[in-house]
C-alpha cells in the first residue's frame, strides 16, 4: 500500500451490529466490507502515513478488515501535487507568458488560389484577392504554399526569386509587400521559391501595415515522401532545410510560421507555443493521398495541444494540368480544436473571425501548462538556450538568422 491514501469503495456495507464490529467501528480509522481479493484497493483521497499505520483482518467470515492510525489523516492538494510535478521545467528554458496581444478579435482571410505556369498572372491574381479579402474585413491575409509557381522539382529553379536582393529581383515579394501597406493589412505570405547564392528554400515572407518584411521563414522539414501506388515526392531535390523556427510579433498578435510539412512535427508548434504564440499559420498544398486523411486531423492536433489557433492555406486543387494535385480545404481551427471555417478544393476566400478571449478560456478550462510533468520530461528549444543568458524576448522579432 502506497503511504498517502485510501479509496472508498463503491460495496454497500452490510448492517454489522454484533459487538466486535461495534467495537471496530468506535476504533478504527475506516471499516470497509469488500471481497477478500480487492483489500489492496484501499487507496486515494486521504494520506495516512506509513508510520503508526497498520492494516488488521477482523471477523474472517464476513471479509472484514480495518486501518489504524495514531496520524491525522489530511487530504493531500492538487496544487502542491502540481508544484511537486515541476511544470516550469517541461519547457527548457520555461515557457513565457503568453503575452497580451495588441488586438483580441479580428478578421483573418484565408485565400486558396488556383495557381497557373504564367507567373504574372500569379502574381496579379494573388493581389486581387487580399484586396478582396481586406474588402471583406480581414487584417491578417494567409496565402498558399508556393502560390506563384507550380509545385515542382523542375519548376522550383524557374521560378525562384532573390528575396533579399529587393523588388526587382523579387516581383512576388514586392507584390506582397505593396498590398500590406496600401490596404493597412498584416500578410503571412504564403510560400514561393528562393534563391540565396546557390541554394534553393520555400520561403514565407511575413509583412506588416507598412509594407515592411518583418520575417522570413525557410521550410524546416523538406517534403521527401515514397507511398507506392500513391505519391512520391523528394523536396531535397532541389530545396534545402531552413535552419531557423520562425515567430514573429505582428499587429494581431504573435504568430508562429510553418510550412506544409513542418505541421506533421508536433515538436515545433510546442515550441512556438512555448515562446508565447497567439496563432500558427500553415501554407500547404497536401496531396490526394495525404490530405484526405491528415490535413485536418494535423491542424486540429496543433490547436488543441497546444490550445491556441491555427490557420492553414492550400493551393485550389488542378486536376487537369497533370502535375501536382493538392487537396485544398484551407482551414482555421479554434484552441480547443474546433473547426471554425473551411472550405472544398475549388479557388475561394474564407473570412473567419479570431477571438483570443477564447484561449484564456480554453487554458482556464484546461490548465495544461500547470500540469505538465517537468519532473518526466522536456522540451528543449535549443536555439533560445543558445542565446545569451537565455534572454529569449530577445530573439522573437529577430527571424532572419536562417
Amino acid at each position: 500500500m502506497r503511504s498517502g491514501s485510501i479509496a472508498f469503495l463503491s460495496t454497500t456495507l452490510p448492517s454489522y451490529t454484533s459487538p466486535v464490529n461495534l467495537k471496530t467501528l468506535r476504533s478504527s480509522a475506516v471499516v470497509v466490507a469488500t471481497p477478500l481479493g480487492r483489500r489492496l484497493s484501499l487507496l486515494r483521497n486521504f494520506r495516512i502515513p506509513q508510520t503508526g499505520s497498520k492494516v488488521n483482518k477482523i471477523s474472517p467470515g464476513h471479509n472484514l478488515f480495518s486501518v489504524t492510525t495514531t496520524r491525522t489523516l489530511t487530504r493531500v492538494s492538487a496544487s502542491s501535487m502540481a508544484s511537486s510535478f515541476s511544470p516550469e521545467k517541461a519547457r527548457v528554458p520555461p515557457a513565457i507568458d503568453t503575452p497580451i496581444p495588441p488586438i483580441s478579435k479580428f478578421k483573418i482571410g484565408l485565400c486558396q488560389l488556383s495557381v497557373t505556369a504564367d507567373k504574372e498572372r500569379n502574381i496579379a491574381h494573388a493581389r486581387v484577392a487580399i484586396e478582396e479579402a481586406a474588402e471583406k474585413g480581414a487584417k491578417l491575409v494567409l496565402l498558399p504554399e508556393i502560390w506563384n509557381s507550380p509545385y515542382s522539382n523542375d519548376s522550383f529553379p524557374v521560378y525562384a526569386e532573390d528575396i533579399d536582393a529587393g523588388k526587382d529581383s523579387s516581383p512576388s515579394t514586392a507584390m506582397l509587400s505593396e498590398a500590406a501597406r496600401s490596404l493597412k493589412i498584416t500578410i503571412v505570405g504564403g510560400s514561393i521559391p528562393e534563391r540565396c547564392g546557390d541554394k534553393l528554400y520555400n520561403t514565407c515572407c511575413v509583412f506588416d501595415t507598412d509594407g515592411n518584411l518583418i520575417a522570413k521563414h525557410r521550410k524546416i522539414h523538406l517534403f521527401d515522401i515514397n507511398i507506392p501506388g500513391k505519391i512520391t515526392f523528394e523536396e531535397s531535390k532541389t530545396l534545402t532545410a531552413g535552419e531557423t523556427p520562425t515567430v514573429v510579433d505582428t499587429d494581431v498578435g504573435r504568430i508562429g510560421i510553418g510550412i506544409c510539412y513542418d505541421i506533421r512535427f508536433q515538436e515545433l508548434a510546442m515550441l512556438y507555443a512555448a515562446r508565447g504564440a497567439h496563432l500558427l499559420c500553415y501554407p500547404g498544398a497536401f496531396n490526394m493521398t495525404t490530405g484526405p486523411l491528415h490535413w485536418e486531423l494535423l491542424q486540429r492536433a496543433r490547436a488543441v495541444d497546444n490550445q491556441l489557433y491555427v490557420a492553414t492555406c492550400s493551393p485550389a486543387r488542378d486536376a487537369e494540368s497533370g502535375g501536382y494535385v493538392a487537396w485544398g480545404h484551407s482551414t482555421l481551427v479554434g484552441p480547443f480544436g474546433e473547426v471554425l471555417a473551411t472550405t472544398e478544393h475549388d479557388e475561394a476566400t474564407i473570412i473567419s473571425e479570431i477571438d483570443y478571449s477564447l484561449m484564456d478560456l480554453r487554458r482556464t478550462n484546461l490548465p495544461l501548462q500547470k500540469q505538465r510533468r517537468g519532473d518526466l520530461y522536456n522540451l528543449v528549444d535549443v536555439q533560445s538556450r543558445r542565446e545569451t543568458g537565455n534572454a529569449a524576448d530577445r530573439f522573437w522579432s529577430s527571424p532572419f538568422s536562417s
